[in-house]
């Protein structure tokens, strides 16, 4: 069973694109209301999977079980995110999906290999080999942000791996400045990729603290509604992770080359990338996203040959944390639906 998506403001071409696709913004949602739990939730033990093939690497991820048979479920996060961006989501997803959310090289404690080339293409190599070494069959692939394009190069090289493809936020190219974004301009300049040394070096100098803080306020609608306990975590996390010594370097070039990304030929382009992707596609946005713009999304869910979209109101870049309720509940929507 499913039921239209409740009605969320959308942007105007998104309006006009249904006289193409009148499909766009039909989203079964599961449903049952799915019980928050104990939200927050704690995050789950993490494990490291060696991957064969040359070079040698390693992933660690967060496996949060589902019951007998379920399918699985693979999460990759954004910038400066991890593993952990999953928790409630997965929680919430447990009582009919087996959820693996992935530390991407140098994020979380996931070391990168020597040469690696912190690329979405060599993400993506990484994460086909993990999928392949996983052997569960086709999974249902989420991303956020830089992790969505990595999901994207994923779906589009092995269709045969990905049943289900989930884009929240995804990080597609886009050179017009947001002013949101530009409200604190270290976060524009770190994006640079030569100027921008000394704008990530004054940020890396931040407390765990501010920069959760920043970071709250960055990609969150509403900051103030994230649990303390929440912030705590996330807090020590980051204190954890900065004592690593690949973590503020491998932040930089994954934000460089995402930069380089965004200014290759249309031929070589990301979103040339969505048509090639066969799977039933979800892209969620938030109508508050500082940033990436949501102007982006009835594009991005256009031009993917299966695509559908959902705009969730008062909410920022970070759906599936911001969010978790509503997320799950088009996930699962998705994953029952007969046809899409």
């Amino acid at each position: 069973m499913s039921t239209p998506a409740p009605d969320a403001p959308a942007p105007e071409s998104t309006r006009k694109n249904d006289l193409v696709r009148p499909d766009l913004n039909r989203v079964p949602l599961a449903v049952e209301e799915i019980a928050p739990g104990d939200l927050p939730a704690a995050p789950p033990p993490g494990r490291h999977v060696e991957l064969p093939g040359t070079p040698e690497a390693h992933l660690h991820l967060r496996e949060t079980p589902g019951p007998p048979g379920a399918p699985t479920a693979v999460h990759l996060h954004g910038l400066a995110g991890s593993s952990t961006n999953w928790t409630d989501l997965a929680e919430l997803l447990a009582t009919e999906v087996r959820s693996i959310s992935v530390d991407l090289p140098g994020f979380g404690y996931s070391a990168p290999a020597e040469g690696f080339e912190f690329t979405r293409e060599a993400n993506a190599e990484l994460v086909i080999r993990l999928l392949a070494e996983l052997g569960t069959g086709p999974v249902e692939l989420s991303g956020n942000s830089f992790g969505a394009a990595v999901a994207i190069e994923v779906a589009a090289q092995r269709p045969d791996l990905v049943s289900s493809l989930t884009l929240i936020s995804p990080a597609m190219p886009d050179l017009r400045p947001d002013p949101r974004r530009l409200s604190d301009p270290r976060l524009a300049l770190a994006l640079l990729p030569v100027v921008g040394r000394p704008a990530r070096r004054a940020m890396a100098k931040l407390s765990p603290q501010q920069r959760v803080e920043q970071l709250l306020r960055l990609c969150f609608a509403v900051p103030d509604s994230v649990p303390q306990d929440r912030v705590l975590q996330v807090a020590a996390e980051f204190a954890e992770r900065a004592a690593l010594p690949w973590a503020g370097p491998s932040l930089a070039r994954t934000t460089i080359e995402l930069g380089r990304s965004w200014l290759r030929p249309p031929s070589r382009s990301l979103w040339r990338r969505l048509a090639e992707v066969r799977a039933r596609s979800l892209v969620i946005w938030g109508s508050e996203d500082k940033v990436v713009s949501v102007r982006k999304a009835p594009r991005t869910a256009m031009l993917l040959p299966r695509g559908r979209l959902l705009v969730l109101p008062r909410t920022g870049h970070v759906a599936q944390m911001e969010r978790p309720g509503v997320v799950a509940r088009a996930m699962l929507g998705m994953i029952r639906a007969e046809a899409w």
